[in-house]
Formats: structure tokens, sequence, C-alpha cells
């Protein structure tokens, strides 16, 4: 498997600087400082980036888990809603919120919400997160 890079560049002190941060092969790239981190500034950071990873692995292998059990998605939408908080550790993202939305023809909700429960539990970056962050899900078919 390739390994993934990711790059981050800073300029300045904490409060005042500023940033971009840019995935390896230029898919993504944003800027980013301190309000738009801690506070309601232009721009991203870490969290949102952990969010669409989060969101994106979990909705590849929820896809996955669909057809293997013979009904293939016609989509899956899926948003991360990552929280960050301070704790006696200091800023530690503590908990990741999944909401995601399945059009999968011929699926029951029951199985369609077991299905979902398991992709989480075996998505790599679940998997990566879980042993810090408590993870949450909220899964249903589309209407």
């Amino acid at each position: 498997m390739p390994i993934r890079t990711a790059s981050a560049q800073w300029q300045g002190n904490l409060t005042e600087g500023s940033g971009t941060i840019r995935t390896g092969k230029g898919g993504l790239q944003g800027n980013y400082s301190f309000k738009s981190r801690f506070e309601e500034g232009e721009g991203t950071n870490p969290e949102e980036l952990i969010g669409a990873a989060h969101a994106g692995c979990f909705s590849m292998a929820f896809s996955k888990a669909l057809a293997e059990a013979g009904s293939p998605p016609t989509s899956v939408e899926t948003t991360a809603k990552v929280h960050l908080d301070k704790t006696d550790a200091g800023m530690t993202v503590t908990r990741i919120e999944l909401d995601t939305v399945g059009q999968v023809p011929g699926m029951d909700e029951a199985q369609f919400t077991k299905l979902a429960e398991t992709a989480k539990e075996n998505c790599p970056i679940s998997r990566l997160l879980s042993p810090g962050a408590q993870i949450s899900l909220t899964a249903r078919l589309a209407s």
C-alpha cells in the first residue's frame, strides 16, 4: 500500500500567525489560523480534516459492507462532527458524531443500521481514533 503524505506550513506566533495545510497530491489545500481553529474564523483546521478523513473512510467501508450484503448503495453521504474540548490533558478531540444517509434499494432499516455499525467499528480511521475519542453513529435510509 502507498504511504500517504500531507504537509503544513505555519508563520508567526500561535494567536496571530497563520498557515496552509496541503495533501500530498494537492487535492486539498487550505489556509488555517488560530481563529479558524478555536473561534469561527475563515479557513480550515486540523479537526475538519480529521472529520473529512473519517467521513470518507466510513462512507467507503459502509458502501463495501452494503455491496457484500447484496445491496450495493446508490449513494452514501456522511457528515462527521469533530468535538475539540479542553480537558485536564489539554485540547483534545473527545468525540466524533457520524451521521450517514444511504440510498440502498431493497435494504431494510434493521440490516442497514447493523451494517453501518459494523462499518463504523472496522473503518481504519475509526480504529485509529476510537481509543481516544468516543465515536457515535446515526444511520438512516434515504426516503
